[in-house]
């Protein structure tokens, strides 16, 4: 009797054994399923990101012109650098006029951190922001002084002089009556102007409004790109 129950479980413990390794995904699976939870995460994060439908509806004529978009900047010091939070780089605070994402990179243009705005911000570079006030986007045009100024200046061709330059824009300057800065206070329903010089990734000038605050304290942001210069090169010493 005591063999055939030794028997018996020796019996179970074998199918037992042998369901668990059927049930047991390989290395491969794993690895498609892994790709599979990317993919799923990266649109739940595309939507999270994006302005919502209402604010698109608002905007819905604007966003008909050429090199326009709506986009929404995370307030860094909430959403970069949680353990639970955006896989993308630097937590959806920044934006890239160039690429069109929110992914921390190379043309970064404009970020957003304790309630100020920022350009300009990895070796060389440097952004130059200047802030029009409560003014129409539409009302924006190559007339209006800042984009004049800014839609003329040269950026400097070595580290010394953009250097000097870096430090102008983040100690603040002006030019022509033109007063600029690489960094300016959030402010709803105003709007902007940046050129954004990124060395050897991008140059732009654009204009954006701050069209809502979401309750997260994320900016909505309705923009028009000016114009794309040829990408500055720091010539090697």
């Amino acid at each position: 009797m005591k063999k055939i129950f030794t028997t018996m479980a020796f019996s179970t413990l074998l199918l037992t054994s042998f369901t668990v390794f059927a049930q047991t995904k390989s290395r491969e699976d794993l690895l498609k399923e892994i790709s599979a939870k990317r993919v799923e995460l990266a649109k739940l994060e595309k939507t999270f990101l994006s302005a919502s439908d209402e604010d698109r509806a608002a905007n819905a004529d604007f966003l008909r012109q050429p090199d326009t978009g709506l986009i929404r900047l995370l307030p860094r010091e909430t959403y970069d650098n949680r353990t639970d939070g955006l896989s993308v780089r630097g937590g959806g605070a920044y934006y890239s006029f160039k690429t069109r994402t929110n992914e921390y990179i190379n043309s970064t243009d404009i970020g957003l951190d304790q309630g100020i705005l920022s350009s300009g911000f990895a070796g060389a570079n440097y952004g130059m922001l200047v802030s029009l006030g409560d003014v129409p986007l539409d009302s924006v045009s190559w007339e209006t002084p800042a984009v004049q100024i800014l839609g003329q200046y040269t950026p400097p061709e070595d580290e010394p002089h953009a250097r000097i330059e870096q430090r102008r824009a983040s100690e603040g300057a002006t030019i022509d009556g033109v007063s600029f800065r690489g960094r300016q206070p959030l402010r709803l329903n105003s709007s902007y102007v940046v050129r954004s010089v990124n060395y050897h990734a991008s140059d732009v000038l654009v204009a954006f409004r701050v069209v809502r605050i979401d309750n997260d304290d994320s900016a909505i942001i309705l923009y028009k790109i000016l114009k794309k210069y040829p990408t500055p090169i720091l010539a090697r010493n």
